[in-house]
Parts: structure tokens; C-alpha cells; sequence
């Protein structure tokens, strides 16, 4: 089968998308061509890929990036079997002669934006997706008026703990902003000093939180790394004393799984999470819950944490067996395969469920 993957607006490292989704295709024999800004986030494509670059869609500035992904799809798509699509901004963009088209959908765009206008036009285009496209669903959605496959966000979850968690660095994996916790992050990390223990970032910010990032590093109060591709990212959370996921109560995080919680699962973090409920449900016990919008109980529960090296090591050896019980990605990659060769009508090389059922992949 050959597929033509796109995205103008996410980093050609993305994990969902690289790291999982292509490297299933390229593992169970399948050709991939690969849409993505790759100049602009100054990556270097897998030799395996057939590679076709384009702008990177930023900000209110999209037009141009657009213009570029309509003939690099065009292009790509020419002589594919299925084109697979992981942006919104891509449903603006597909060729009118096409192959089956699937959109991964990641995250509710609309439950992130502010106003009336903008979320009503999401739903519009949702809705004209799901009635003329296969749909992919990073979680359940029921704002969606069918059944869609679901392809959960896990993660590979390695045989044993690399390190055992350690006891002077605490960190906090994924995308900084506002309702990410980023102010909260700064201030724990302010509450730490003292105690010697530092606070690693790792991952990009939205432009309005750099200012205070930058501040807080060249204080000395933590070290911001920016953006870090998947597998050095997680390798980086290794042996720490506790991963953070300090994610504020608004509508789009309330139903989504923090993908962090399974990444520190997996490496033997220790977890410190907000109680929102898919994160209460994956801990499942094996981590430590704080209030929202209250750095003083984060801290407090590292300091609890550093105190008592035997639950330290309790939940690292717990926490990874969950994960590589129920969250290692090569458990679901299969089924993920199948769903596509079963729309690109291929011979398929698994077993798949009917793509009318909502089921893991």
C-alpha cells in the first residue's frame, strides 16, 4: 500500500504522527510519502520516507502554507492508495481527485478557541470531514454524529526501568501555555530552589509564555529546553524524581488523556498530575494528585516524594507495569494498519475491526 501522509501545522518529529502512526506503515511494508515542513523545523527526513517539504502553517499567517500543501498533496496523493491527513487546516487543502482520505483527528480544536465564531465554523468543517472522509480519533468524541476507530496516544513502553528515580530533578514533558500550566510550573520550580532540586522543561511554548520561561531560566530557576524529538525527550525524563503534568480544568483538556501521564508511566516517573478524569483514571493509584492551580501542594508533593526513596520506587515500578500493560503503542499498531488497508481496499497483512465500531487501535 502506498500512503501519503500530511501536515502542514505540527513538527515532522510529531510522535503521534512519526514515531507511531508512519513507523507502523513502514514496519508492516507499506510505502510513505510524507507531507511536512521540514526545512521550516529544520529536520533532516528518514531516508525511508519519500519526503515532499512545505511551510509550516503558524499564527493568523496560513495562506501561503495552504497554497503549498494544496499542490504537495496533489503531488503526493497522485499515485497513493490513501492519504491521511492530521491537521484541520488540511481540510481546506485536499485535491479534488483523491484516494480514500482519513483524518487523524488529535483534539477538539474548537473546545480551545475563544468567542462564537471560530468554534461554529470548526464544527461546520467537522461535520462536512466526517460526512465526506474516514475518520481516525485520537480519544472517543461525541461530538461526532458516527463511530470512529479510536487510536489512543501510547506510548513504547521499554521492557525494564532505565533508571530508578532520583531524587534533585523534577520535569515536565510536552507543549507549554497558559492552561498547560506553565505559570504554575515556574513557581514550583521557585519553590524548589531551596531544596536543590531543579525543574527541567522540555518542549515548545506559545509565544505570549517565552518571556517568563526565558526569565526563569536565565535566573537559574529551571532549564528550558524547547522543543526535543519524542524518543530523546522521553529519554531525558529518565531518573527523575517526578514527571509533571499540571494541566488546568478547561474544556479541552477535561476529557483527553494527558499524553505525558503515559510517557512518565513508562519510563518510571513517578507521576504528580491534576485531577482531570482521564488522568485520575490512568494513574489508577499509581501517582500522586494536586489541586488545580495550586503550585504550593506540587511542591509540596515532591517534597514528600524526595523524602520517601521506598514510594519513590513503588510507583516507578508500578507505573510501568500499567503502561506496558495497557498503553505500549506495538500492542494497538496493528489494528491502526489494518484500518487503513481496509479503506485503501489492500490486501491487508492484520486482522482489523469494522471501522464503524469506536475501538482502541
Amino acid at each position: 500500500m502506498k500512503v501519503c501522509v500530511g501536515t502542514v501545522t505540527r513538527h515532522p518529529e510529531d510522535a503521534r504522527i512519526m514515531h507511531r502512526q508512519i513507523r507502523a506503515l513502514l514496519d508492516a511494508g507499506h510505502e510513505v510519502t510524507y507531507v511536512a515542513p521540514f526545512t521550516d523545523c529544520n529536520v533532516t527526513p528518514a531516508p525511508e520516507l519519500r519526503a515532499i517539504d512545505v511551510p509550516r502553517a503558524v499564527g493568523l499567517h496560513r495562506a501561503r502554507a495552504l497554497r503549498s500543501a494544496r499542490t504537495a498533496l496533489r503531488r503526493g496523493a497522485r499515485d497513493a492508495d490513501l492519504l491521511l491527513v492530521h491537521d484541520l487546516d488540511l481540510l481546506l487543502a485536499l485535491p479534488r481527485h483523491r484516494p480514500p482520505t482519513v483524518w487523524d483527528v488529535h483534539e477538539d480544536m474548537a473546545a480551545r478557541m475563544n468567542g462564537r465564531t471560530m468554534p461554529r465554523l470548526i464544527r461546520r468543517l467537522e461535520s462536512r470531514a466526517e460526512r465526506r472522509l474516514h475518520l481516525i480519533l485520537a480519544e472517543p468524541a461525541p461530538r461526532f454524529g458516527r463511530e470512529h476507530p479510536v487510536v489512543p496516544n501510547h506510548t513504547y513502553v521499554p521492557d525494564e526501568v532505565a533508571k530508578p528515580a532520583g531524587d534533585n530533578r523534577i520535569v515536565a514533558l510536552g507543549r507549554l501555555s497558559e492552561t498547560r500550566g506553565a505559570a504554575d510550573l515556574i513557581e514550583v520550580a521557585r519553590l524548589l530552589r531551596p531544596y536543590g532540586i531543579r525543574l527541567d522543561l522540555i518542549g515548545p511554548a506559545d509565544p505570549h509564555i517565552r518571556p517568563q520561561l526565558r526569565d526563569a531560566q536565565r535566573s537559574g530557576l529551571l532549564d528550558w529546553f524547547g522543543y526535543v524529538p519524542n524518543k530523546h525527550a522521553l529519554r531525558m525524563t529518565e531518573g527523575a524524581l517526578a514527571g509533571l503534568s499540571l494541566l488546568h480544568d478547561v474544556p479541552a483538556h477535561r476529557e483527553s488523556l494527558p499524553t505525558k501521564v503515559v510517557e512518565y508511566l513508562a519510563r518510571g516517573v513517578p507521576v504528580i498530575s491534576t485531577p482531570l478524569p482521564r488522568a485520575v483514571e490512568t494513574l489508577n493509584g499509581n501517582g500522586v494528585l494536586v489541586p488545580f492551580g495550586d503550585p504550593e501542594a506540587a511542591a509540596q508533593a515532591v517534597l514528600d516524594l524526595k523524602a520517601d526513596p521506598a514510594r519513590r520506587a513503588a510507583l516507578s515500578v508500578a507505573g510501568h507495569a500499567d503502561a506496558r500493560a495497557h498503553y505500549h503503542w506495538p500492542d494497538r499498531a496493528a489494528e491502526f494498519v489494518g484500518h487503513l488497508e481496509a479503506w485503501a481496499n489492500v490486501p491487508s497483512t492484520v486482522a482489523t475491526h469494522s471501522a464503524r465500531r469506536a475501538v482502541p487501535a
